[in-house]
């Protein structure tokens, strides 16, 4: 990989190299080690992330190598730079119509894509759901196991190369109509409520004990979440803005199947 590394570092640096048969050759290698999931954009390192900023640019200048073509499947047609993904019985993935995978993008075995977008640079855990209209942004990090509900939008990032993608861990529920984005992480079997936003600076606090405790871009594992806000001050007065509340954490007798409402319902919530 070095030797890769190496020739994506020089492109990046000289965009005249991807005239280089060799150049191509690189890039195009990488998009597909990302395809198999053999490389990933960021990966876990013990209880943090690496993100491997090279592979983020080699997905950039995938972009400008790629010729505008049509693409036909069945009555569908597309217009675009970008593959699509194929080969999902190999791949022991389902997929329905018209969900739509970019090559590029790592499905693990057992994800199911309901009608759903997936970008290119992302990765998908073995068993995870992505529900109807779900959209999982260029470069995310999706874990085993994890559902992301119907229209759950979650971000996707390019540029800066080197921030956070995304970063979804396994066993996590997120909640119809979230957003997550900005590099924002989700911690193991957290439970995201419906509609919450979450961005890089978003306030999340903990409010289960005798004083809150606040996080940005981070819910802690197995923390259940919920939207609420709270009062600032602007120059024209005050007014309250979005933040996300964790009001406790996922009891052990709640497995990992467990609908949205009946983890919140420990909690006596219903969203």
């Amino acid at each position: 990989m070095s030797d890769l590394r190496a020739t994506i570092e020089a492109a990046w640096n000289d965009r005249s190299l991807l005239q280089q048969a060799a150049t191509v050759e690189a890039i195009n290698t990488i998009i597909e080690e990302l395809d198999k999931g053999r490389l990933r954009v960021a990966e876990p390192v013990g209880d943090d992330w690496q993100v491997n900023d090279w592979v983020k640019k080699a997905v950039i200048l995938y972009f400008p190598i790629r010729q505008m073509e049509t693409i036909e499947v069945g009555p569908f047609e597309f217009r675009d730079k970008m593959l699509l993904k194929t080969d999902y019985a190999g791949q022991g993935v389902r997929v329905v119509p018209p969900a739509v995978a970019r090559y590029g993008a790592y499905l693990a075995s057992g994800v199911i894509m309901m009608p759903s977008y997936v970008n290119i640079g992302a990765w998908v855990g073995e068993g995870t759901m992505v529900d109807t209209w779900a959209t999982v942004g260029s470069c995310a990090q999706i874990g085993a196991g994890v559902h992301l509900s119907g229209g759950v939008g979650i971000g996707g990032v390019l540029e800066p190369v080197q921030a956070a993608p995304v970063i979804i861990e396994d066993g996590a529920f997120i909640g119809s109509r979230s957003i997550l984005v900005e590099g924002c992480r989700v911690g193991r079997e957290a439970v995201i409520g419906a509609g919450v936003t979450i961005t890089g600076s978003t306030k999340i606090i903990d409010v289960t004990g005798a004083e809150p405790k606040e996080y940005k871009g981070y819910v802690p594992a197995r923390s259940v979440v919920i939207p609420g806000s709270y009062a600032k001050q602007f120059a024209a007065g005050e007014y309250h803005v979005p933040c996300a509340l964790i009001i406790g954490q996922r009891k052990p007798s709640t497995d990992l199947k467990t609908s949205l409402n009946d983890a919140l319902r420990d909690f006596g919530v219903s969203v």
